[in-house]
């Protein structure tokens, strides 16, 4: 199976993980996913495969070379919830710089005057969705180009690597990807999650990471007689959101400007919930804005007489610059890999996160590659194919120079 077809294969399986779930995986059918990837890495000759209690697949393919440090690749099997990913119909397009037609019976359009840098895909291979569901580029790609990078070698013994340990994890989505995640088990001295964008991107900086709920119970009394009476939480929840600092939201913010987003609302008169994500890459910053949903808490139940309002926040994953920094080499082997296929190497701060945050916390350096994804999350999600192969060539390139070089992390 090639690489494409494996790819279209993996999003027909849906793996979406469920923020509110506290069972690890956060939901079964990741198992779907996780059972296909121990019978094809078998099939491929890796012998050394386990999958946990918990959803996550381990592999490891032996040195043919001493002295090499063990390299790890990660990508994450699960789904974003905030679109679905069930019945996942995937499909090639050539994409010719016009708006693509996704579904003719829904006159779903994928259109280019929304997603501007689409005008530097004229000429390539996309795969698309019907408009319907997200495509689970995000990270199935990464899966695909890790599954592809093992074929190759184990169908070319003559090119020479260190130990490749490599790991499927669940939940990623929902911050909990690496939570049952042995790092000792791993025994890799560095790694690589393939979890990105642009081929040409090596990310080491993420943000600092929390999240903000918000649960309020209100008053609710006939709306006859409520006046001076009734507490509507579903109003106070508004209030709330209102009451921040609203040039401070995704749409408002970029680079290295940090927001807070409001994801999840659902409310009566009676109870309301919000689900907030708090994110900056400056953490003194990030605690500002903790501070400043504490206060607006306060805010709000004393102007109402009553701790209708309860708040708590909990942290999420850390900025790993801090940690990979340490580590030069690891990054100067991703631009090497990156420079081998023609392309410029680029760094940019993640607006986001992935698994190498809490990894590099954790002592295990895993700064981030691309996959040729886009529109992550979402029913106009895409793979350029074109820089999806590139993709698997710069993980190939990286097992060359990391054997080529021998020794990646310093001794600290």
């Amino acid at each position: 199976m090639d690489a494409i077809n494996r790819f279209i294969n993996y999003t027909k399986i849906n793996t979406t993980s469920d923020p509110n779930s506290t069972t690890a995986p956060s939901t079964k059918r990741q198992f779907d996913l996780a059972t296909l990837l121990v019978k094809e890495l078998k099939e491929l000759n890796v012998d050394n495969v386990e999958l946990t209690n918990e959803g996550i697949v381990y592999a490891w393919i032996e040195a043919n070379e001493e002295g090499i440090d063990p390299m790890g690749l990660i990508a994450h099997m699960d789904t974003s919830s905030d679109a679905s990913g069930e019945n996942v119909k995937a499909k090639i397009v050539h994409f010719d710089g016009l708006d693509i037609l996704l579904n003719e019976e829904k006159n779903i359009y994928l259109k280019v005057e929304d997603y501007p840098f689409m005008k530097n895909l004229i000429g390539k291979d996309l795969i698309v969705t019907d408009g319907t569901t997200l495509l689970g580029a995000d990270d199935k790609a990464g899966i695909a180009i890790i599954m592809e990078v093992i074929k190759y070698l184990q169908e070319n013994k003559d090119v020479k690597h260190g130990k490749i340990c490599i790991a499927f994890t669940p939940d990623e989505e929902v911050g909990r990807g690496v939570e049952n995640f042995d790092i000792e088990k791993f025994n890799a001295k560095f790694a690589f999650t393939i979890d990105g964008g642009h081929p040409s991107d090596a990310e080491y900086e993420t943000f600092n990471a929390a999240s903000a709920s918000v649960k309020i119970l209100g008053r609710s009394v006939h709306p006859g007689s409520a006046k001076n009476i009734m507490i509507n939480a579903s109003l106070l929840g508004i209030e709330f959101n209102e009451a921040l600092n609203n040039e401070e939201i995704p749409s408002k913010t970029e680079g290295r400007e940090g927001f807070h987003h409001l994801h999840y609302f659902i409310g009566t008169c009676e109870e309301a919930t919000l689900e907030y994500i708090l994110r900056n890459h400056d953490l003194k910053l990030l605690n500002k804005k903790k501070e400043e949903f504490k206060k607006v808490t306060e805010k709000l139940n004393e102007k109402y007489n009553g701790d209708y309002i309860n708040l708590t926040i909990k942290d999420s994953y850390p900025n790993m610059r801090q940690y990979i920094e340490k580590h030069p080499a690891i990054m100067e082997v991703a631009y090497e890999a990156i420079s081998r296929t023609g392309l410029k190497p680029h760094s940019s701060p993640v607006r986001g996160g992935t698994d190498g945050s809490n990894l590099s916390l954790r002592g295990l350096p895993t700064p981030n590659l691309g996959t040729g994804g886009y529109n992550y999350h979402g029913r106009f999600e895409f793979l350029c194919i074109e820089e999806f192969l590139t993709c698997i060539e710069i993980v190939k390139n990286i097992v060359s120079i990391v054997e080529e070089r021998k020794c990646i992390v310093n001794a600290l």
